[in-house]
């Protein structure tokens, strides 16, 4: 079967009219008596932030992005940041993200230290980014340009990336993404038999961490929030999760990830992380996921790093592939 998807690379074939036509009256945002000069670029609108209204330009040309969130949001959207922090991954940028989208995208430092000389130089009118993340270093960005903040990642996803869109000025592809996804998940879930039999199969996401105990994903995160939306059930153990989080063991304790299908990726090296030792285990081997050929090892970037709809697309596409089989 033949799945529906959005594409990113299509948005940049919206057309004039239909970005012309975006109502400013969605909501967070409203018109401002900025300059009503002919190109419109001293025009500005508001956006409810984390941090409160901030006035942006309607149509902000040099964009810089402080988190992986925001940066799959811009590329999503068809914007290419003069830009980005980069995360602590050894292929700079994230690796699911198309080379040619990235490329020419300044690194402006690791993600939780961005170097704020490196912004200033690339002279932005507009930053994105998080509370959670940059909340302390608010002052100093808005400084630099109107700075938009979400209050959180990860689970609020699509939330966010309607503030970006906003940002941004680009309600109408938003619009156009968010309806491709829902496109893409009706047919992955009619792809696996339907909305009961999804149901009736239990998945467990499971992230070796390098430096942390293993964890076995709750239902209040990103990657959460997708396989909930295909409307895959989850295992009992799922309600543990820390703040909905993560519920988190020992590889003594593995065995508690045990589903009718796991995911597993890893986060840095995989003897640190434990994963070595975890998948060689007698516990690791006798969980029925296993036995039964269910386990499937994931990019980390894509699957928990990436918090986007251009992630989602490919996560999608993924978890058709491994839950056909």
């Amino acid at each position: 079967m033949t799945l529906r998807s959005f594409r990113p690379r299509a948005l940049a074939a919206v057309s004039l009219t239909a970005v012309a036509a975006l109502t400013l009256a969605a909501c967070g945002s409203s018109d401002d008596s900025g300059s009503d000069s002919a190109s419109g670029s001293d025009a500005t609108r508001t956006v409810k932030t984390a941090m409160g209204d901030v006035k942006v330009k309607k149509a902000p040309q040099r964009v810089v992005v402080l988190d992986t969130a925001e940066l799959d949001s811009a590329l999503t959207l068809g914007v290419k940041p003069v830009g980005a922090t980069h995360a602590d991954v050894t292929s700079g940028f994230l690796n699911y993200l198309p080379k040619d989208q990235v490329a020419g995208i300044e690194d402006v430092g690791q993600m939780m230290t961005p170097n704020l000389e490196a912004i200033a130089g690339l002279k932005p009118d507009l930053i994105l980014t998080s509370e959670i993340r940059h909340g302390d270093k608010y002052a100093e960005l808005s400084k630099l340009a109107p700075t938009v903040m979400t209050e959180n990642t990860g689970y609020p996803w699509k939330e966010n990336f309607q503030v970006h869109a906003e940002a941004l000025g680009k309600e109408a592809e938003a619009k156009m993404v968010a309806d491709g996804y829902a496109d893409h998940v009706a047919d992955v879930t009619k792809a696996l038999g339907g909305k009961e039999k999804v149901a009736a199969t239990e998945v467990n996401m499971v992230r070796f961490v390098e430096g942390a105990d293993i964890r076995i994903y709750g239902k209040k995160n990103y990657i959460a929030t997708i396989l909930a939306d295909v409307g895959l059930g989850r295992p009992a153990i799922t309600d543990q999760a820390k703040d909905g989080f993560s519920y988190d063991v020992s590889p003594e304790k593995i065995d508690l990830a045990d589903a009718d299908v796991v995911f597993h990726s890893t986060y840095g090296d995989p003897k640190k992380s434990k994963e070595t030792e975890t998948t060689g285990s007698g516990l690791w081997k006798n969980m029925d996921a296993v036995k039964n050929g269910k386990v499937f090892a994931v990019d980390d970037q894509l699957w928990i790093q990436g918090i986007g709809y251009t992630a989602a697309d490919k996560i999608l596409g993924e978890l058709h592939k491994s839950l056909a089989k």
